[in-house]
């Protein structure tokens, strides 16, 4: 007797409808499905519509179900599909496969592309001298090139992007609207006789086109600065092996010491520059091209003070690679356009203003930017690749899947801003806009948001809006001013927490949380920054356990001074030394702010792994104020990556505190006995991951939890994870960590929107029971 029947193809009905949602819009996707529908011998069309890409096919069975199968499994490098939905239909007697003008019915829900690095194809048209785009610095197609940069709404066609003032030429035409085309509607796509080009703007002299890249190249070999305009905002560039160029860049900017990022033409230059993993490789060449963090491995004086690491991206538009063609210096500093914490100018007219003064010329491009788009910045530490600033090449991109139907608006935090839209579950989360106590990034703050908003067509009042608790937040101040009927307020270190169980989309299972960092608003009114939590996103995280409260001097100003914050955790100490005196050298800053602890003026009670961090470095030497923020745990990190001891000190969970007083009585012990100071940072290092992870073992034992989740700007220190991670290799806990947003406040508007998705539900789900029972 023949067993049951096993199906070797899909069966499917004569006709369908599918839906593909995901970034599938500006990404070749429609003369994608057209070729494979004719490779099939399929009839019907395909539109981009407010979801996705609609298509409608008649054919028989089996070439249905082989374009399924492809569609599935071939999509164009660019597409990131992330739901197909295939339903029968009627069969409406189709005779061929037509692409249709897009449709607009209702609000759009498609994801938007971002930015494209130039394809190899393009590459080889643009040195080709028998190109039409021959040295065309704007060359690129449906599988390349700007994408959210140049996007003012939705859907996505030209007349609704920065390129609709250049009409094409007849050649562009015809490659436009040929489906056999790899130009078929790329929005951007022009030439030298249509579109837009640069020009070189030094003193009086405008030099353009390929006279005006020469000339640039010319002028960063001579030394020069220069702003060049990108896809996001201009780059102020210079000769990275030209140490007087790198000084002077470093003295207009006022950037003290913070790290340049780099740029070189190819992956053989990289090498040369830092060590690269097959895992950074991988990362560093991706389709985002990022500015990947790696271990240096040749010096370059000035671009990154007190560094073991350098932060390198290959060229990723046309422009940059026609410059390093015309002979401009294989290594180039290439660092966001702006005075010291104001954003990006992307503006030809702002960044001609703004960077007076820094740049001795401009190289600029005719085609308008939509919105300013910083280069992102990732690493693969010990926990893999993992995200330190999410900008280009990543934004807009969705995140997260949260059970919600209804939009979602959250405005993040007041530190490395980053705002997150949810429309019908999708968590879109905007580009890196920075630190919002300075004007500028204050005004991209509020552009974002009315960008965001206007983008999915949506209404003030149909939004939930979520805003960090503290109530003197800046952002928390313009929640208010939103003509939002619902508003939420999330605290902060579970917002840190909750960003990484919604990038799991995790749920229900129990989770031992961690939350380090410099400062966030608490429960009871004081500032944490060394959080543990237990719990679950339905149930609620509760705070089970913390750092040992210290205080701190003149509240924010500390975060500035090292040895200002070191003043509240020391006075707990019994028996100090003189930290006026060598080795400390504290100075007065020190002495006025432990009289104000002592005096119990204009003190605040913290638990902030950060300003512990910055005890640390204050007692090793770090007695100046920090030029940016994480300036002095980060050279805590990079003398313990230095320093080789197996010692560690004690950092132990008294009744749910982790106690730091044995730990920093270590540290000025060894300091007065003349350690150095490398060894003293290591075992401080060494003694926290140990501390810490002996405090999650019991607890986890107490709770019957087996999940761990790390967040929070002190887990951007790489060193502790890789003791952490070899503390609990044991694999009795699973340790989870931030990988698609920062572990920075970059990710708190994501977990405040995860958690305003479950708050309002619990508060809907009781109203509903409070009906029923009434």
């Amino acid at each position: 007797m023949a067993g049951p029947r096993v199906p070797n193809r899909i069966i499917m009905p004569t006709a369908c409808s599918i839906r593909v949602r995901g970034v599938v819009q500006g990404v070749g996707f429609r003369p994608f499905v057209y070729r494979l529908a004719q490779a099939n011998t399929l009839s019907g069309w395909v539109l981009n519509g407010e979801q996705g890409v609609e298509i409608h096919l008649e054919g028989s069975e089996e070439h249905l179900g082989h374009f399924l199968q492809d569609l599935k499994s071939n999509p164009p490098q660019a597409a990131r599909i992330a739901e197909i939905q295939v339903l029968a239909a009627q069969r409406q007697g189709f005779q061929d496969f037509t692409i249709r003008e897009s449709q607009r019915l209702d609000r759009p829900t498609v994801r938007i592309s971002p930015d494209l690095p130039v394809c190899e194809q393009c590459l080889s048209e643009l040195f080709d001298p028998q190109d039409r785009r021959y040295l065309y610095p704007y060359i690129n197609c449906t599988n390349c090139g700007p994408r959210y940069t140049v996007i003012e709404s939705l859907p996505y066609d030209r007349p609704n992007t920065t390129m609709k003032e250049w009409p094409l030429d007849d050649f562009c035409a015809t490659e436009y609207h040929d489906p056999g085309n790899r130009r078929f509607h790329a929005q951007p796509v022009a030439c030298a006789k249509c579109g837009p080009e640069f020009y070189l703007k030094l003193e009086s002299q405008v030099l353009r086109g390929t006279e005006g890249i020469k000339e640039s190249a010319a002028l960063l070999k001579q030394g020069q600065i220069l702003a060049v305009k990108g896809l996001g905002g201009y780059h102020l560039a210079c000769d990275a092996r030209n140490q007087e160029a790198v000084m002077a860049l470093r003295e207009r900017k006022y950037r003290k010491e913070k790290p340049f990022a780099l740029m070189v033409a190819d992956l053989e230059t990289a090498r040369e520059l830092v060590e690269l993993s097959s895992e950074a490789e991988t990362l560093l060449t991706s389709m985002t091209r990022p500015i990947v963090l790696a271990p240096v491995r040749i010096d370059l004086p000035g671009v990154a003070p007190e560094n073991d690491e350098l932060g390198v991206m290959l060229a990723y538009t046309p422009l940059h690679h026609l410059l390093f063609a015309a002979g401009a210096p294989e290594i180039l500093v290439m660092t966001s356009a702006n005075r010291s914490s104001e954003p990006i100018a992307y503006k030809d007219e702002d960044a001609l203003d703004q960077l007076a003064g820094i740049a001795d010329a401009f190289l600029i491009g005719e085609r308008p930017i939509a919105r300013r788009v910083d280069d992102s910045v990732a690493r693969v530490g010990a926990y893999g690749p993992t995200m330190l600033r999410r900008a280009r090449g990543y934004a807009p991109g969705a995140v997260a899947h949260l059970p919600v139907q209804g939009p979602i608006l959250a405005l993040g935090a007041d530190l490395k801003n980053t705002i997150t839209l949810v429309v019908e579950g999708q968590a879109f989360v905007s580009q890196h806009i920075g630190d919002l106590e300075h004007y500028q990034a204050y005004r991209a703050f509020q552009e974002t948001i009315e960008d965001l908003v206007s983008m999915y067509d949506l209404r003030w009042d149909d939004l939930l809006l979520v805003h960090d608790a503290h109530p003197q937040y800046l952002s928390t101040a313009h929640a208010t001013a939103l003509p939002c009927r619902d508003v939420i307020s999330v605290q902060h270190h579970r917002a840190h927490i909750a960003s990484v169980l919604a990038e799991r989309g995790e749920w229900e299972r129990p989770v031992l949380g961690v939350s380090f960092d410099g400062t966030g608003y608490g429960d009871d009114g004081i500032i944490w920054g060394g959080e543990i939590f237990a719990g679950n996103m339905t149930a609620g995280l509760e705070r089970i356990a913390h750092l040992r409260p210290a205080a701190l001097a003149g509240g924010d100003a500390a975060a500035q001074h090292p040895v200002q914050a070191a003043a509240g955790f020391l006075a707990q100490l019994d028996g100090l030394p003189d930290l006026m005196a060598a080795p400390f050298n504290f100075g007065d800053r020190y002495q006025n702010a432990m009289e104000l602890v002592r005096k119990g003026v204009r003190t605040f009670a913290t638990t902030s792994t950060g300003r512990l961090f910055d005890t640390v470095a204050a007692l090793l030497g770090f007695t100046r104020p920090i030029s940016f923020e994480g300036q002095a745990a980060m050279w805590v990190e990079h003398l313990a990556r230095n320093g080789k001891t197996d010692e560690s000190y004690p950092f132990p969970l008294e009744a749910h505190e982790l106690d730091f007083r044995p730990l920093l009585q270590a540290v000025l012990r060894d300091r007065l006995a003349g350690k150095p100071p490398e060894k003293i940072a290591r075992a401080f290092q060494r003694g926290v991951a140990e501390g810490l992870s002996s405090a999650l073992k019991q607890l986890a034992q107490e709770r019957s939890i087996r999940i761990v989740a790390l967040s929070g700007g002190v887990f951007q220190n790489d060193l502790l994870l890789e003791d952490l991670k070899h503390l609990l290799a044991d694999g009795a806990l699973e340790v989870w960590t931030n990988q698609l947003v920062p572990a920075n406040d970059g990710g708190i508007s994501l977990g405040q929107a995860a958690l305003a998705a479950f708050a309002h539900q619990s508060q809907r789900t009781g109203t509903k029971e409070a009906e029923q029972h009434a």
